[in-house]
């Protein structure tokens, strides 16, 4: 019997084990991307509505409701669950906080090499309790999202 012979299959067995480890890894690492792009779209939709209600005065509730919507859908209208950037997303994974409802946004000081400059309104967005939902959770997990938030000065 020949080398040739002996060695008759060896391939097919080496993929064999190989496979599901890589596919395994493949999952593993799109699941991940996944995962990343819905609290990068997240933190993005944030930031657009915070964006909004830097140039409006604190308090107004209409106008929270629109960035709200912004934050979530994109638009300033009304959306349903089903248009959201990410599913599962809803308003009332929204938050805001401004000087009319954080005591801590009111009148903050601007420093600026080692003097200070005047003083600044904050107004913060916060999405937070999203459930990331895995499609192939034996090999990641479904996650919840830690609170995404962004801060901005808001025009007086």
């Amino acid at each position: 019997m020949n080398l040739r012979s002996r060695q008759r299959g060896v391939a097919a067995v080496e993929l064999g084990i190989l496979i599901v480890p890589l596919v395994l890894l493949a999952f593993g690492i799109t699941e991940f991307g996944r995962a990343m792009y819905q609290y990068n779209t997240i933190a993005k939709g944030v930031r657009d509505g915070v964006r909004y209600l830097t140039h409006y005065a604190p308090g107004d509730a209409a106008r929270i409701a629109i960035a709200k919507n912004l934050a979530v859908c994109g638009t300033t209208a009304a959306c349903s669950g089903a248009s959201a950037l990410v599913t599962g997303l809803n308003v009332g994974m929204i938050s805001v906080c401004d000087r009319s409802n954080c005591a801590d946004h009111n009148l903050q000081p601007v420093v600026y090499g080692g003097s200070t400059l005047g003083q600044v309104n904050l107004v913060t967005m916060t999405a937070s309790g999203f459930q990331f939902n895995s499609l192939v959770p034996f090999v990641m997990p479904s996650i919840t999202f830690g609170p995404i938030s962004s801060t901005m000065e808001q025009v007086l």
